[in-house]
Order: C-alpha cells, then sequence, then structure tokens
C-alpha cells in the first residue's frame, strides 16, 4: 500500500512501518527535519515547503494522484481554539489559516482517493475548536460532517505504554477509513518497566562515555549532580532539606514539583519530550541505584542510548553526520513512537 506523510518532521514515528507500506511522499516545513526524514528514507520523495502554500499542496496532492496512494499519515501541530469563548488575540488567530494546519488535510483528502487516513497528535488536540463554517467545531463534528457518508470515523486516546512502548505517552488517535474495509484497533499488552527496558545497561556519571554506541552521559554542573545523587527514584531534588539545586551564588533553584526529578524503575519511562536532554525539564533523571554510602548513582538524564529504547526507536539507528544530541532529543520528542504507529497501521485490514 502506497502512502503519504504530512507533518513528517525527521520521519521517527515512521521507522516501525510495515513492511507492505510505502511512503511514496512527505511533506516537512523545516529544511533540517526534511534533510533528516530523507536520511533515514532516501526513496521518499521529500516536498519540503508550507503545506499552506498552493504550490507545495498541490504538489502533494499530484504524487497521491500519480501514485494511487490509498493511505494517508498527517500529524499536524495542535494549534486551535481551546475554547469557543472570545477573547482578546483570538481575532486575530483565527484570520491566519496556518494556526489551523489540519484544515490543509482536509483539502488533501477532498482531492484525493484515500482508504484510509490517520491523524495523530496529542489528546487536547481532540478537545480543540477550529472555525469552520461560520461555527466553532471540535475535529470529530467537521470530519462527521464531511466524511460522515463515505468513511468510518473512530477517535481514541491511546498510551504508547499499553502497546509495547516502555513510555507512557498518552496520543490521541483519530482513524479514517471506507465503510467497506476494515481497520480495527490494536490489542493491549503488558506493560515494560524502565528496569527491563534499560535496567541491563552500565551505570554512568555526567560526562562519562561508557563505549557503547550512543551510551554516553552528557555532562552537568557538579552543584545539580551533588543534589541529584542525593535524591531517590521518584522524588524531585527540589524537595532537599539539604542538598537541593543550587544557582552559582548559592541560592535555591525553584521549579515545579517534577522538576529535578528521578523516575523510578518499576514502572514505564515517563513521556519524553522534546526537552528530555534537560535535568531541569520534567522526570529526566535516570532511577539510579543505591551507593554503600546512602546516595545514589547516576544523577543524569537518559543517555540518547536509553532514549531511543524507551521511545522504542531501533538501538542501531543513524542519524546525519553533525545532528547534535539536541536535535536528536527535538525529533524524538516531536514525534509518535514507532512501535505505536506500527501497532496501528499493522491494523488495516483487520477487525
Amino acid at each position: 500500500m502506497k502512502a503519504i506523510s504530512l507533518f513528517s518532521s525527521a520521519g521517527i514515528g515512521e521507522l516501525r512501518l510495515p513492511k507492505n507500506i510505502e511512503v511514496v511522499a512527505a511533506n516537512e516545513l523545516r529544511p533540517e527535519r526534511a534533510e533528516c526524514y530523507s536520511f533515514f528514507y532516501p526513496k521518499t520523495k521529500m516536498i519540503c515547503g508550507d503545506i499552506t502554500s498552493t504550490e507545495i499542496k498541490n504538489s502533494i496532492i499530484d504524487e497521491a494522484k500519480k501514485n494511487e496512494c490509498k493511505l494517508l499519515i498527517a500529524t499536524p501541530p495542535c494549534q486551535g481554539l481551546s475554547t469557543v469563548g472570545k477573547n482578546k488575540g483570538q481575532k486575530q488567530f483565527e484570520v491566519d489559516r496556518r494556526n489551523f494546519l489540519i484544515l490543509e488535510v482536509l483539502d488533501i483528502i477532498d482531492s484525493c482517493d484515500f482508504d484510509y487516513i490517520l491523524i495523530e497528535n496529542v489528546p487536547r488536540f481532540i478537545q480543540m475548536y477550529f472555525p469552520y463554517e461560520g461555527e466553532y467545531l471540535r475535529l470529530e463534528d467537521i470530519l462527521k460532517r464531511k466524511y460522515g457518508d463515505k468513511y468510518n470515523i473512530d477517535i481514541k486516546v491511546l498510551n504508547a505504554k499499553d502497546y509495547g512502548v516502555p513510555q507512557s505517552r498518552p496520543r490521541a488517535v483519530t482513524k479514517i477509513w471506507k465503510k467497506s474495509m476494515k481497520w480495527g484497533w490494536p490489542t493491549k499488552e503488558p506493560e515494560i518497566s524502565l528496569r527491563e527496558a534499560i535496567g541491563h545497561l552500565p551505570s554512568l556519571e555526567p560526562g562519562e562515555d561508557s563505549g557503547i554506541r550512543w551510551h554516553k552521559a552528557k555532562a552537568q554542573n557538579d552543584r545539580i549532580t551533588l543534589a541529584i545523587r542525593h535524591t531517590k527514584p521518584g522524588k524531585s531534588a527540589l524537595q532537599n532539606e539539604v542538598y537541593y539545586p543550587k544557582k552559582a551564588d548559592g541560592s535555591r533553584i525553584k521549579g515545579f514539583h517534577n522538576t529535578y526529578k528521578r523516575m523510578v524503575w518499576d514502572q514505564p519511562c515517563p513521556a519524553r519530550t522534546t526537552y528530555c536532554g534537560s535535568v531541569s525539564s520534567h522526570n529526566n533523571i535516570h532511577p539510579g541505584h543505591l551507593n554503600p554510602d546512602g546516595t545514589y548513582s547516576d544523577p543524569r538524564v537518559l543517555t540518547l542510548l536509553e532514549t531511543f529504547i524507551v521511545s522504542s526507536i531501533p538501538e542501531t539507528i543513524e542519524f546525519p553526520e553533525g545532528s547534535t544530541d539536541t536535535f536528536i532529543r527535538t525529533m524524538i520528542g516531536e514525534a509518535v513512537p514507532p512501535r505505536l504507529m506500527e501497532r496501528i497501521i499493522t491494523k488495516i485490514g483487520e477487525e
């Protein structure tokens, strides 16, 4: 089955697509992400540019028609109106169609003959409202109004931890498929704990390199390292009475309760965000092991290898030369975990 991919970013979410799916063309706005996508998928035609441009949109439609594509995968940004109520900036927000990129997807659906359409985003996306035909409607209502006669439409929030990914990451999944066809939901699987996923890897100090590909710990300042050494799994260093995160002048750093926080071994990894390389962001610190002196090892964020594993990214992956740690983590944070995408797509044609 031939497919089109929209808002593709670097294509992380497509790394485990079933072999019977061929993505013939993809669209991404930012050149550095488009280049990374082409590195992973050199046979896929990358259409780099703004999907709101008539030229770019027509190029996508032409590729879909020329290749008789039957599957559309779209992961648009989550902009929308969180409520229907008016506010000071809303009028300006509404007149710029780039704030409602999901509407561009509808134009492409209207111009093609897809059998299956997958729209994936954060759970908040399905609660947002979009200006449509003089009204404010949620995506489900728009889809049913436009396509209810031709397609089945089903929306669920799936958590990656229930589908073979050792990470708690809820995603809103919208499936649209022709009424004469089948597309079931994947079956839940047992959760995979952080211990099962990465417990076999060697402990690392900040800045230490294990010699294993991608398993190198990021460096960080000694003040933060000291505070994290005295932090138990499941706790934030901000809660420490003596060894808490300090600024260079010795004053106490303040933050949310889940920042500077260690993970827990016997649970799936918390969601990997675009800021997963920062100890000061949410739930990013390795659980660690208890040392004889009462401190804990691994006072650091997950290495890239550990991040790949908990995100269901193949450990053998390579990135374009010059890709920075920050770029790689950002791409992972933006993407649906590839094994979850695989589980969803695999159910095409099944009950």
